[in-house]
């Protein structure tokens, strides 16, 4: 069975090197890089199962590393950062990224961390009739894609993060249908460890912005106060 393989990028070589001994012990392929650039040119030239990213590095922040990520590659990706403040922790979630550890960290966690989002992608892209079978949701103007992971409104796509895909996604599968903020991290998120509640608040937050329900009267995600979240037609 071919092993995973994870991408360090962090130019402090000694947290590199000790992130490394625990996922090679896990039997993980540890490839490292030292500034953004260099991670993003490994990333478009090997094949990458899960990234951990320093935020703060020579040539390309972990920011900008993760915002062109995205733009092609669906792969988890943990921020590991001496920075703690929610601002921080918000704006790595809502620019793509699936954890976000604070240093000084155990590494214990982090492995924890890693075989979960890794059991998670793993499942999400086996061969099965899941989304890839399913046919296109359309309603609103909106249209969400799931063979593509596409999603356009009155005929222009819309840039979403992978998992916020998933949260409209799941919504619109089951119009009316109410789900409290437990329910949606579950599902989305699965056995990952986090502030479930906050995460998916900033995610749906950011999906209406990207809708634009600011602009228009047609609100596709309504929130059902004390409860959750429900889907629009």
């Amino acid at each position: 069975m071919k092993r995973l393989s994870i991408l360090i990028a962090d130019d402090e070589e000694e947290i590199a090197d000790l992130i490394g001994i625990h996922l090679e012990k896990e039997g993980y392929h540890v490839i490292k890089a030292s500034d953004g650039q260099e991670a993003f040119r490994i990333v478009e030239t090997q094949v990458i199962d899960l990234l951990i990213l320093d935020i703060m590095m020579p040539k390309m922040d972990g920011y900008e590393v993760t915002r062109r990520i995205r733009e092609q590659y669906n792969m988890p990706i943990i921020f590991l950062s001496a920075k703690t403040s929610d601002f921080d922790k918000v704006q790595g979630l809502v620019i793509g990224a699936d954890d976000y550890m604070t240093k000084p960290f155990t590494p214990i966690e982090l492995v924890a961390r890693v075989n979960a989002h890794l059991r998670r992608y793993m499942k999400l892209n086996q061969p099965k009739s899941d989304l890839g079978n399913k046919t296109s949701l359309e309603t609103g103007g909106l249209v969400i894609s799931p063979d593509q992971r596409k999603v356009t409104l009155y005929g222009e796509e819309i840039k979403i993060t992978p998992k916020e895909f998933d949260i409209l996604y799941l919504l619109a599968s089951h119009p009316g249908k109410v789900f409290n903020v437990e329910t949606i991290f579950q599902q989305v998120w699965g056995d990952a460890y986090f502030e479930g509640a906050n995460t998916v608040m900033v995610h749906i937050r950011t999906l209406r912005k990207k809708l634009e329900e600011d602009k228009r009267k047609h609100k596709f995600i309504k929130t059902v106060w004390g409860v959750g979240y429900a889907f629009n037609e």
